[in-house]
């Protein structure tokens, strides 16, 4: 009866080292290599069209909204106004980490990936602190 309670509780240290070395594994591909197959750059996602520069307002799971200003001419008045666009963008697993609220940022156009994202994360411009102050 010992002999078995001492082989089981070496079987479960032997296991928590293998799942312990499985997880510094997975991390460091997630450093290196990207799994996401909708990443410009690792996986196939194609960009082309409209590149965009803005501000990270939202920040969610594989998705990022972003606002900017734009002027708009006004006919009737013959100026102009200022006006907000918000834009959700893709937001690949590698590149999670590097992007917070506030950030500005740049986004270019590409396939439809859902009902409401038609572009994908380019790269970082600004920190979120390093443009207000």
């Amino acid at each position: 009866m010992k002999t078995q309670l001492i082989k089981h509780t070496q079987k479960n240290k032997k296991m928590k080292k293998i799942k312990a070395k499985i997880k510094k594994q997975e991390e460091e591909l997630v450093k290196t290599e990207c799994i996401d197959k909708d990443c410009p750059i690792h996986g196939n996602l194609k960009t082309r069209g409209r590149v965009f520069e803005g501000n990270v307002i939202r920040k969610s799971h594989k998705r990022i909204t972003i606002e900017f200003e734009r002027m708009i001419y006004v006919r009737k008045y013959e100026r102009y106004a200022k006006s907000k666009t918000k834009i959700h963008a893709r937001l690949p697993i590698c590149m999670d980490k590097e992007v917070s609220i506030g950030d500005l940022i740049k986004v270019q156009e590409c396939r439809p990936l859902s009902k409401i994202i038609h572009f994908v994360f380019i790269g970082k411009i600004n920190n979120s602190g390093a443009k207000e102050k």
